[in-house]
């Protein structure tokens, strides 16, 4: 390798782990939110993780005869696994996340080359992977009372017994609604302990709370505006075209889909990944709107309450097309 070549090399190792400490540092009020609503369950998600990816990432690399070192230190495998510590139910069993996390990175990283091949996001292929394979302990989410450190620890480690008391599990207020057939969204939010001012209970603070984090990251330049607030835009803008009030059959207002749900999580921190995602402008627009009427059908009429990770991967697919879409259309003659 050239001396030109080492220092290209350099710099954009030292690129990489400035933007994935960006992104972690974005991930703070978020987390801190999902600790003040939820507990500790996070937090052990994210130890889990962690240590799972870097040992996994370890693997792989020298599997694939790279220097394990500067692999490491670019920060890409505990940016994967913050996402997916965020994503997963609170203490979901430790098998879970150890799962989710090796395969999101095994099967969406490694397996195409490592960083900067990959087509799919590894953190969602790996939520995706668990989420079908495992959908009973993917939708024990916990109360917001029970959220204690001996409690989370108990159920992350398989010593609470086969199945959580109905005192510990809570759906959410997407699944709520989802299945929801007789109850008005007034007397929803009016009734149910799932349901807040505006969306789920607490997690509207969460949302913003990745918000915030999403500002900091277009304010240093580290993703742009285009997926998210495409994805944004056509989110709000379906759910306003499908909405019909507060009757029984009501998919929810626009309002409750942005603060529901992994919506503001997805927009800042997903579907910005810049890898598996499109780099001109006009696909990044289109492929944030793709997501965000994806994520509403899937809420709406699928079997999963929550689309984003199906979204972001589905979209993920069309990247080439977007990529010769957008291409074909700027040397088009006028």
């Amino acid at each position: 390798m050239q001396p030109l070549e080492v220092a290209d090399n350099v710099l954009a190792l030292e690129r990489t782990r400035r933007a994935m400490g960006q992104v972690l540092l974005a991930t703070l009020p978020g987390l801190l939110a999902l600790f003040w609503l939820q507990g500790w369950g996070t937090l052990i998600n994210l130890l889990l993780a962690a240590s799972t990816a870097l040992a996994s990432e370890a693997l792989f690399v020298r599997l694939r005869g790279q220097p394990v070192v500067s692999t490491l230190s670019d920060g890409s495998a505990l940016v994967t696994a913050t996402l997916l510590a965020i994503a997963l139910p609170p203490s979901a069993p430790w098998w879970l996340t150890l799962i989710a996390t090796a395969a999101g990175l095994g099967l969406g990283k490694h397996l195409y080359g490592g960083v900067g091949r990959n087509p799919f996001n590894p953190a969602m292929l790996g939520y995706a992977l668990v989420l079908v394979s495992f959908p009973l302990p993917m939708t024990h989410w916990p109360a917001l009372q029970a959220a204690d450190l001996v409690g989370n620890l108990q159920h992350a480690f398989g010593l609470a017994g086969a199945n959580p008391p109905d005192a510990w599990a809570q759906a959410t207020a997407l699944d709520v609604l989802r299945i929801n057939k007789s109850l008005t969204i007034d007397e929803l939010f009016a009734s149910h302990p799932a349901f807040g001012r505006f969306g789920g209970h607490g997690v509207e603070w969460v949302n913003l709370g990745f918000v915030l984090g999403g500002l900091f990251l277009l304010q240093q330049r580290v993703i742009s505006w285009h997926a998210p607030g495409a994805m944004l835009g056509s989110l709000f803008v379906i759910s306003l075209l499908c909405w019909n009030g507060s009757g029984s059959d009501s998919h929810g207002s626009p309002l409750f889909h942005l603060l529901s749900g992994a919506t503001m999580l997805g927009a800042f921190f997903i579907v910005t990944e810049p890898v598996s995602g499109p780099k001109s402008a006009k696909a990044r627009l289109l492929f944030g709107a793709g997501v965000g009427v994806l994520v509403y059908l899937i809420r709406t009429w699928g079997n999963y309450p929550d689309g984003v990770a199906f979204a972001v991967l589905l979209m993920n697919l069309g990247v080439p097309a977007l990529e010769r879409l957008t291409t074909r259309n700027a040397q088009a003659p006028t």
